[in-house]
């Protein structure tokens, strides 16, 4: 005899929606308030990086780095272990060889880890990208005309909003 009876549905959460620009921290580097543009047509999630160097601590690949996550802010030296270094196509759609560190990505309330590339974006407006492959089995949907969704704007444009 066949069970017909109907297993009884999931209910579905409707996504956190976030706006195409947010305050995002990682944690695990030691980096909070950072202004991340969020491109979907970005597959990996990108932070700048300089004097980017290679190095072992007890037989583990290990990479050591410089950034600035705001002209605001002095430079922030960080070192952390990389699980692989692959080749990621930039924004002019030429392959370059990056270091790919598993770290942990906050946007206001939520945290989850993530594959976090390192590369120079001196010449680019967002210090940080966060890349579909980020946000990909959370349940998140960009809002592509609101900003700040789920994070407080940085401050100075708090301060702009009221002069």
């Amino acid at each position: 005899m066949l069970d017909l009876e109907k297993k009884p549905a999931r209910k579905k959460t409707a996504p956190a929606v976030i706006g195409w620009m947010e305050m995002a921290s990682l944690p695990l580097l030691g980096l909070n308030k950072i202004k991340a543009k969020i491109d979907t047509g970005a597959r990996t999630t990108a932070l700048h990086a300089t004097e980017i160097e290679e190095f072992e601590r007890d037989g583990v690949p290990w990479v050591r780095f410089c950034t600035q996550i705001s002209e605001h802010l002095p430079v922030s030296r960080i070192e952390a272990p990389y699980h692989t270094n692959r080749a990621i196509k930039n924004t002019s759609g030429i392959p370059e060889d990056r270091y790919i560190i598993h770290t942990r990505l906050q946007l206001g309330k939520r945290q989850w880890m993530i594959d976090l590339s390192i590369t120079d974006r001196s010449n680019m407006t967002f210090p940080m990208i966060i890349g579909r492959a980020a946000l990909k089995d959370h349940n998140i949907a960009v809002h592509t005309r609101k900003t700040y969704q789920i994070t407080e704007p940085p401050q100075e444009r708090r301060r702009k909003d009221y002069l």
